[in-house]
């Protein structure tokens, strides 16, 4: 126990990495909802395609470009707009036709999209395995997004720190495009009333294809960086992320992106801390891969005693 407690501000370092991740799936989710009021459980397929990308560019031309930093913003760039695509293709071929039928079941989208999600895995194996023939790879090893240092007994690498502000930049901007720009009051305005926008000469269907794209480029984004840290990826590496991102969006408050920022944290210091001292106070008797299950009692708990989250408020229907 001692050593786990001298080793404490490296774990709550490597939980921030992971908050981070999750924030950016969560987004991606929060957008989403905030918008159509739909759960996009394709989302986390969204985020493994950025990944997949990322990971064929540093295949590709990890023996071309010499510096580690330029294919890394060129993988980074090239899947999150990647994602980004699919992530509007899918609402146009398979959630538009849906809202201009006027479907009002709610369970219908929501199929759908786990459908959508199926059809994604399936679709980048056999792209993979006809390729490469084989679905299951690693990221290339780069020595210049591999250096590392040591700061107050906390070990860093360059790809951490790059996690970090890549994240950190991209969560500012989401904020303040959403507050500051002239889209953001759009997808705002959509967000509170379809109908109403409309009649102000605002296009929601734009909006939302718009919303897509940005939700999607986060993923994508975020997955890049998330290869980059844990290296090993497949067509199901968006599963778990993107369920445990779903929670922390919940955990926030689902709908409110300073909230999905702040699940995602939370999320990740609770399951790094779980993953390590499970093991121990349990006198091993539970392994770290129980930290999984973590993040899904907290969505019960959660569900059962705070549905509206962390940050979300409770509103009340306007007769």
């Amino acid at each position: 126990m001692d050593m786990l407690l001298t080793l404490l501000p490296q774990i709550l370092f490597e939980g921030l990495l992971l908050g981070f991740v999750y924030a950016m799936i969560a987004l991606g989710y929060t957008m989403v909802y905030g918008v159509l009021e739909l759960i996009n459980f394709a989302h986390s397929e969204i985020f493994m395609i950025g990944a997949v990308v990322g990971v064929e560019v540093f295949r590709s031309f990890a023996g071309i470009i010499p510096n580690g930093y330029v294919l890394l913003m060129a993988a980074i760039i090239l899947g999150g707009i990647i994602a980004g695509l699919v992530a509007v293709g899918v609402e146009r071929v398979c959630y538009r036709p849906l809202r201009k039928r006027g479907v009002r079941n709610r369970l219908v989208p929501l199929i759908t999209a786990i459908g959508v999600s199926f059809v994604l895995q399936d679709l980048v194996r056999l792209i993979e395995g006809f390729w490469h023939n084989e679905f299951f790879f690693r990221m290339v090893t780069v020595p210049d997004l591999d250096k590392s240092f040591t700061i107050f007994g906390i070990f860093i690498q360059a790809k951490s720190v790059i996690l970090i502000v890549v994240s950190v930049l991209m969560l500012v901007g989401l904020t303040l495009l959403v507050n500051r720009t002239r889209m953001g009051t759009a997808i705002r305005a959509v967000a509170q009333d379809g109908d109403t926008s409309r009649m102000m000469v605002i296009n929601p269907d734009k909006i939302i294809s718009r919303t897509f794209l940005i939700g999607g480029i986060m993923g994508g984004v975020a997955c890049e960086l998330f290869a980059l840290k844990y290296t090993t990826i497949s067509p199901y590496v968006g599963f778990l992320p993107g369920i445990k991102a779903f929670t922390a969006a919940v955990l926030g408050g689902i709908g409110n992106i300073p909230g999905a920022v702040v699940g995602g944290l939370v999320l990740g210091e609770i399951e790094t801390l779980a993953g390590t001292f499970l093991p121990t106070l349990s006198g091993g008797a539970i392994g770290a891969e129980y930290k999984d299950i973590i993040a899904f009692l907290i969505l019960i708990l959660l569900l059962l005693f705070r549905p509206q989250g962390l940050l979300g408020q409770i509103v009340k229907e306007k007769v």
